[in-house]
């Protein structure tokens, strides 16, 4: 097979040829851009799932469906014990860009920008000779006394409203998007719900859409107890095997080639069903494959190759960044749950490793931080890598 013409695209963040199985996400996106625009209440999404499912895919598919309906929306990336006002600044900068140009008052926009400035200044460095110099790129003059006073929670709530009333101005809405949004700090979770909060009862149009590890709700929850009625949550899993069988078939006919039903159900197994997954085995079983149409003996000579791949650059770069003392708590779970999915109770890891659970806490935890695990329920944990198991089983 011509590997130019191979569609698959095993990639962090991108899109496949085909997003099989994530109707229910996008159509209740449309009811909410819809009810918006119509200036019916609605509550902001919060997308849910372990890695390798397309969360972030499904993000930009979100922000692409915004944008065609003439909304503003920008993206941010959250990260562990990061600021959020200039990656947020940033984001909105960006939203209000695509609103200004539908917007028949220049000063008008002008005014929301400076206020966005202002609230952009406030996480400029400490450190006077580098705040000098630091600039949020934002081409207005500053406007205060409006979301600048320092603190989060009552600047987020003055920003989103300028933001949104700016939107309203258009007859249109804004999208934040937020990526990794359990890595949010908990000052800025809260100051978040409290925002979010606050244009629900006024109905602005405004709406922000997180996607995380399935922990996220908890995270939110612990922050403001109304964030479980705020947010409407949306878990993201792996595809059902007819929809895997879509993400491969569609993007294969439209190159003049097919799979063989024995193929596609080697490569469901392999996969699990798990968007990455499908696409990595899928790219592999092309490229190794002779002809059309692929066979199961093709995924049986690709499978190596692919699960080499994703040893190094999706299994392996996580592993890399832990500990010895993480590392044997990460194989001590694989072991527990026998490679499989499944979470596992923290006092069993405590008993299987002979030690004390206070004397794993540490590791537990910096495990919580990396991403690497998450709490599943109470006094259990979990990969948040699908087969990660399997694999830390097979680097005997």
């Amino acid at each position: 097979m011509d590997p130019v013409r191979n569609p698959f695209a095993p990639g962090a963040g991108q899109r496949p040829p085909e997003l099989a199985g994530r109707d229910r996400e996008l159509d209740a996106f449309d009811v909410v851009l819809e009810r918006v625009a119509r200036g019916r209440p609605e509550r902001s999404l919060v997308l849910t799932g372990l890695r390798g499912v397309g969360k972030t895919v499904m993000l930009g598919e979100l922000r692409s469906m915004a944008l065609r309906a003439g909304w503003g929306a920008g993206k941010v990336e959250a990260r562990p014990d990061a600021d959020l006002r200039r990656p947020l600044s940033a984001a909105l900068h960006r939203a209000v860009r695509d609103l200004a140009v539908r917007h028949r008052a220049p000063d008008r926009v002008e005014h929301v920008l400076g206020v966005l400035k202002a609230f952009a200044l406030r996480a400029a460095p400490a450190d006077a000779k580098l705040r000098d110099r630091w600039q949020p790129g934002i081409d207005a003059p500053t406007v205060t006394g409006r979301a600048d006073s320092g603190d989060m929670e009552i600047d987020l709530v003055e920003l989103f409203s300028e933001v949104a009333e700016l939107a309203g101005d258009v007859g249109s809405g804004v999208a934040l998007l937020i990526d990794e949004m359990q890595d949010l700090r908990p000052d800025d979770v809260s100051a978040l719900c409290a925002a979010c909060h606050e244009l629900s009862q006024n109905r602005a149009p405004l709406v922000v859409v997180g996607a995380g590890l399935p922990h996220l709700p908890s995270v939110l929850s612990a922050s403001k107890s109304y964030s479980e009625r705020l947010f409407r949550y949306m878990r993201i899993d792996r595809l059902e095997r007819t929809e895997a069988d879509r993400a491969l078939i569609a993007p294969a006919e439209r190159e003049d080639a097919e799979f063989s039903e024995d193929a596609l159900e080697a490569l469901y197994v392999a996969s699990g069903g798990y968007p990455y997954f499908v696409q990595a085995y899928g790219k592999a079983a092309w490229d190794a494959a002779p002809m059309s149409p692929i066979t199961t003996v093709d995924v049986t000579v690709a499978a190596p190759e692919a699960e080499v791949e994703l040893a190094v650059g999706f299994f392996g770069s996580r592993y890399e960044r832990a500990t010895p003392g993480e590392r044997e708590y990460l194989r001590a779970m694989a072991e527990l749950s026998g490679g499989k999915d499944e979470p596992v109770g923290t006092a069993t890891v405590a008993e299987h490793l002979a030690r004390k659970p206070s004397s794993l806490s540490p590791a537990r935890d910096s495990l919580l931080k990396k991403g690497l695990v998450y709490s599943a329920q109470r006094g259990h944990i979990a990969f948040t890598v699908p087969h990660f198991g399997r694999y830390l089983l097979a680097q005997e």
